[in-house]
């Protein structure tokens, strides 16, 4: 494929699969989630959020190129954060639980954790530590949409879910630009490095298999709530 055939094929992943086209995700934008539904979404959620620096750091343990390991290596403190105030994803993702109304340390303590979801992130961290790290780079382009529908996740939380404040959506207003730098990141090393038709395919698999965690997360929580 050229590039723009590649790229074309990466976008048509993420249009036909991406978690946003889930039913779970409709109602929520349509405001039509319960606070106990909001409540299980957040903190099965942030099982996500705070195993992907152990993914990111997969991709840096496997990734031989000094030059690419310079330009992942922001993501782990982009998440982690680095104290004394500086607030990372984790964090924000805290503040957002707490503001939808749940218990900090329950939370920390995996309290609710549902075994679906568990199941699927697990599965993709060992995707990251097991594929070539170009590969794993690419699962990672679920960012390239995430800019736009963290923007209406945000529109819909402030339109209908007024319970929750203003102070909880952190996350939500750094990922709409910081997705965005992100994914042109990823987006970059994955063209450049996947540059046979055999790492092309690959990649789109990947980043298929990466729509396919998000996908069944939400089918547990949305079994659950």
């Amino acid at each position: 494929m050229t590039p723009d055939e590649f790229l074309a094929a990466l976008r048509a992943v993420g249009e036909g699969g991406y978690h946003h086209l889930h039913p779970f995700h409709v109602r929520m934008n349509a405001g039509e989630l319960t606070p106990e539904q909001i409540r299980i979404w957040a903190a099965n959620r942030f099982y996500y959020q705070r195993n992907i620096p152990l993914k990111d750091a997969a991709i840096l343990s496997n990734c031989p190129e000094r030059d690419v390991r310079r330009v992942w290596l922001h993501r782990i403190v982009d998440h982690d954060g680095l104290g004394e105030g500086k607030v990372g994803g984790i964090e924000a993702w805290l503040r957002l639980a707490e503001g939808c109304g749940l218990d900090r340390e329950k939370v920390l303590a995996g309290e609710g954790l549902l075994p679906g979801v568990r199941f699927a992130v697990d599965a993709y961290v060992n995707f990251a530590r097991s594929q070539p790290w170009p590969i794993a780079i690419a699962s990672s382009l679920t960012e390239l949409f995430a800019p736009d529908i963290m923007a209406n996740r945000l529109a819909a939380f402030r339109q209908y879910y007024t319970w929750v404040p203003d102070w909880a959506f952190e996350y939500f207003q750094s990922r709409v630009t910081q997705a965005r730098v992100d994914s042109n990141e990823a987006l970059d090393l994955t063209i450049r490095w996947c540059d046979t038709p055999e790492l092309q395919k690959r990649a789109v698999d990947a980043l298929r298999f990466k729509c396919d965690v998000l996908w069944s997360m939400l089918d547990a929580i949305d079994a659950a709530a």
